[in-house]
């Protein structure tokens, strides 16, 4: 097991390893001990009682936080003529269609999201190996392909979080950062585990949510208490 460092040892101070905190308790704790020369990103783990290898398993979904994840995302649209514009309007970062197509083949890819409306996807398709395994890949469940771009844009732009299970049954995002209030904090986390509690897909057996942690970037991880998780969600 890695040693920890005198930083680290020294946040982790009054944290019981083998405790389970209350939700209000675990965020005080981890803002108290964020204390990085920059703002740190509150970050909420979860496990899961499913095997996402089954698709009626597979938990995916997206959130919007009420006040926002703190952090400034870079939206890249695939859409022509009205729907471009719509989209530059909204506050998109990069709108094009072949043009940005050939960009990302030839390896640039500055943005946290990619949207495309339905008649780009034939253009889109062709970028799943690039854009897939980043997490990257437009989808119309999760509504990054949709004819709404204006809006897609502006929720991106908000704060909203995409969530997908991993392969060991872990969940994780960003719940905003450590300049944010307790109560904003508080309301982060509710809808984000509020949105993984309704997408409890129809294949998961026995117990759904099993554990829980908080943390900062740079910070020890707290562990939550699943049945304050839930109650408060």
């Amino acid at each position: 097991m890695a040693k920890l460092g005198k930083r680290l040892k020294k946040a982790a101070e009054g944290i019981d390893p083998l405790a389970q905190y209350d939700l209000a308790q675990a965020v005080g704790m981890v803002k108290a001990r964020a204390v990085a020369k920059f703002d740190e990103t509150i970050e909420i783990a979860l496990a899961l009682g499913v095997d996402p290898r089954h698709a009626d398993q597979m938990v995916r979904g997206v959130v919007g936080l009420p006040h926002g994840t703190g952090k400034t995302v870079r939206v890249a649209v695939f859409a022509k003529g009205d729907k471009a514009e719509e989209a530059k309007a909204a506050g998109a970062d990069v709108v094009g269609a072949d043009d940005l197509a050939a960009t990302i083949q030839g390896g640039t890819i500055d943005f946290d999201r990619c949207i495309a409306t339905p008649d780009m996807m034939g253009v889109v398709g062709r970028l799943g190996k690039v854009l897939g395994p980043r997490g990257l890949m437009p989808n119309p469940k999760l509504g990054s392909v949709t004819m709404d771009v204006a809006g897609a844009v502006r929720a991106a732009k908000a704060g909203q979080v995409q969530f997908r299970v991993e392969k060991a049954g872990l969940i994780h995002a960003g719940v905003g950062r450590a300049s944010f209030s307790e109560e904003q904090l508080l309301d982060n986390i509710r809808a984000f585990v509020d949105a993984i509690v309704k997408a409890k897909p129809t294949g998961a057996k026995g117990t759904y949510m099993k554990r829980a942690a908080l943390s900062s970037t740079m910070g020890p991880g707290v562990k939550l208490s699943v049945s304050s998780l839930i109650s408060g969600a």
